[in-house]
């Protein structure tokens, strides 16, 4: 069902004022979003007419944009991506532990994105094998699946990654399976430090190696002095590392991943109203507990549009990256190990003849299965057939 009101609403009514009042500081990144956005679902990109095999019934259908900023294009990449991840899962309970960059660093990586959030995920997943491996604490190399968010409930910037680790690992012998403490993975005033140490030292280098930029308010910070102070307080302070209590169970994982791995700045559940001039939307205040902690917020649109952008990802920049026994091409005999090692059978996998990409909710009127009859390009409607009554629906293949 389509949210009574979505972000693409925002955009389409206000993005062009914003483009004119801000041209010359928008990225091409930012404008492609913001244009992939406004178009999707819509004639634009072109679609299909679906038509009940049961009753009869016929919608239109129109493409996605397939951003992967766009809030209504993520529920089929997730359905995809857990496919994949499925085959991942080990028996055994599951930790999700979360790297958070200090204010300070954080106002950084606003004007160096690529290379700061690239840090970030190297420095954080460096600092997770490197304890794991220590044999004063599980002495075993681990697994892990990492997904960088960007903002806090807000849509400020808060850059911090988030981690899915499996509750043991492989004995550094390879030889057998070394289980974590049912509720303990990592001491986390451990990992905090070691986290501070290898993300400050490439940082400051970065920087010697003139790869670093600062604009605005930030601009005195090509001074390498002015840099070292503004850098002094962090050294200091004790960087956020939190680590939840497991899963319970895989089931569990995969309902975690589904919400976390492709989330945007803001779903469209979350937008209360939108008067041209103000947008409110709902968001958690993490400073109050229980019901208090649901709270409404109230943005001009322009400052709104400017906090969605505020996410947009530099081109090619990888969001969900895997490391130690997830990683890359001995993934597969890492994962085959470590469940001869568990005793544990292969997970159970979906026929993949069963599964498809262009999925289609069923028939609005009896449920029935939804075929294609007819395909449109881009900026064209389809013909109506005659008599038939038309059910207007935005919904992607």
């Amino acid at each position: 069902m389509r949210a009574s009101i979505e972000v693409a609403d925002i955009f389409r009514t206000a993005g062009p004022a914003y483009r004119v009042a801000h041209a010359g500081h928008l990225s091409l990144a930012e404008l492609k979003v913001m244009s992939a956005i406004e178009h999707c679902r819509t004639a634009a990109l072109g679609g299909h007419v679906e038509a009940c095999e049961d009753c009869g019934q016929w919608r239109i259908a129109y493409n996605s944009c397939r951003n992967r900023h766009c809030p209504k294009c993520q529920g089929t990449a997730a359905r995809t991506w857990l496919a994949e991840r499925q085959a991942d899962l080990l028996p055994v309970g599951y930790f999700h532990v979360v790297f958070t960059l200090p204010a300070e660093v954080a106002e950084i990586a606003f004007h160096n994105k690529a290379l700061v959030y690239d840090l970030l995920f190297r420095a954080a997943s460096e600092t997770m094998l490197t304890i794991a491996a220590d044999r004063k604490h599980l002495g075993a190399r681990i697994g892990i699946t990492a997904v960088l968010h960007t903002w806090g409930s807000a849509m400020t910037h808060h850059p911090h990654v988030h981690m899915i680790v499996p509750g043991g690992g492989i004995a550094l012998d390879g030889k057998r399976w070394v289980s974590s403490r049912p509720a303990f993975l990592l001491p986390v005033r451990v990992l905090g430090k070691l986290f501070r140490r290898l993300f400050l030292t490439p940082l400051v280098a970065l920087r010697d190696a003139g790869r670093l930029v600062f604009f605005g308010s930030m601009a005195h910070l090509t001074d390498r002095r002015a840099f070292l102070r503004h850098l002094s307080p962090v050294r200091k302070k004790r960087w956020v590392v939190y680590a939840k209590a497991p899963f319970a169970g895989p089931e569990a994982v995969l309902a975690y991943l589904s919400r976390y791995t492709h989330r945007v700045a803001i779903s469209n559940r979350r937008l209360i109203r939108f008067d041209e001039d103000r947008v409110t939307f709902r968001y958690k205040d993490y400073r109050r507990g229980g019901a208090d902690r649901q709270q409404l917020m109230t943005l001009a649109t322009d400052e709104f549009i400017r906090r969605f952008l505020l996410h947009v990802l530099p081109r090619g920049f990888h969001r969900i990256r895997h490391y130690g026994l997830l990683a890359g091409s001995a993934r597969k005999a890492s994962l085959a190990l470590a469940r001869e090692l568990l005793a544990a059978a292969p997970p159970t996998m979906n026929d993949p003849s069963e599964e498809t990409d262009d999925f289609r909710p069923p028939c609005p009127c009896c449920g029935g299965r939804m075929i294609i009859i007819e395909t449109f390009e881009r900026w064209r409607q389809p013909r109506g057939p005659p008599g038939a009554r038309t059910t207007n629906r935005e919904t992607a293949p």
